[in-house]
Parts: structure tokens; C-alpha cells; sequence
């Protein structure tokens, strides 16, 4: 991959909201080359989306429950862990599952409204998936840094009201 593109990518992740003209200042190319070069990683599926880091806890009414479930699983012959992974991400609950090394075999973020939102999601949805042969479930407490974002540093503790 050309070292543009490579920078391009490292800018936008820091700050997926620059501006065109602002990346082709910063990357040293036209705004027709950056616009090109974006489109490009976009169909190539490199820039998979662009998001913003936002901190839940501020916002009242919507402050809901994060998991991390470790998940030991049976590999398959011949797609190892591939076929179960894509198994358990097709569950709208799941946030993002990682293939692990250690102890447990993949790694499960979910987010629900409530602990038994979560727990009914472990038991009667990833611990009947076939292959599947054990959970432990830590539930996040609190949040200090996402995506390398600190949260509530440096502000006082505003919150928003969201009315339903």
C-alpha cells in the first residue's frame, strides 16, 4: 500500500471528521487524489466505517450494560474457529468478538439494558451455539479510555437528559 494511503488511514482514525481539504493539506496531495484514495479503501473494505467515541455515561437514561464474555469453543475441521465466530457475531447484541490466545478462545463484547438482558443473551443464545463449551462473563464497571479516547478528563461532570 502506497505511503499516502497508509497515512490518509493513520490521520482519519485519530479523526475520522477532517475535512477533505484539510487531508490534502495534511498528506501533501489534491483534494480529487484524496477523495479518490478514500472512495478506493472504502470499496476495497480497508476504511470499514467512520464513528465517533461517545461517553454513554453522560447521557442520562441511556447508561445500559457492557459485557465481556470469554467463550471457550470446539474448533470445526477444517474452518477452525471461522464458522462458530461467524455463528455468534450474526447476534444484533454483540458489539465485537476477537479471537483470543490463552485461556479462552474467543472474546464477546455485548451491550444490553440490563444484567438480565445480558445473562438471558448468555444462556439461552451463546451457550446453546453448537460448539460452545463454556462462558464467564465480566461485566464492565466503569469506563477510563476507548478507541484511545480518556473519558471525563479535564471536564466537569455534565450530563445530557434524553427523554424517551
Amino acid at each position: 500500500m502506497e505511503s499516502k494511503a497508509i497515512e490518509l488511514l493513520r490521520i482519519i482514525e485519530e479523526n475520522g471528521r477532517v475535512s477533505i481539504p484539510t487531508l490534502a493539506k495534511m498528506v501533501d496531495a489534491s483534494e480529487e487524489d484524496v477523495k479518490r484514495l478514500l472512495k478506493k479503501l472504502e470499496d476495497d473494505h480497508i476504511i470499514l466505517s467512520y464513528s465517533a467515541v461517545i461517553d454513554w455515561s453522560k447521557v442520562d437514561l441511556n447508561e445500559g450494560v457492557t459485557a465481556m464474555i470469554d467463550v471457550k469453543v470446539t474448533p470445526q475441521r477444517g474452518v477452525g474457529f471461522d464458522q462458530v465466530a461467524e455463528r455468534i457475531y450474526r447476534f444484533p447484541e454483540v458489539k465485537a468478538l476477537y479471537l483470543m490466545s490463552g485461556a479462552y478462545d474467543l472474546s464477546v463484547v455485548i451491550e444490553g439494558q440490563t444484567m438480565s438482558e445480558i445473562a438471558r443473551f448468555v444462556s439461552e443464545k451463546l451457550s446453546t451455539v453448537e460448539s460452545v463449551l463454556s462462558t464467564t462473563t465480566h461485566f464492565q464497571l466503569k469506563k477510563y479510555k476507548h478507541d484511545g479516547v480518556v473519558f471525563g478528563e479535564g471536564e466537569a461532570d455534565r450530563r445530557i437528559v434524553v427523554t424517551p
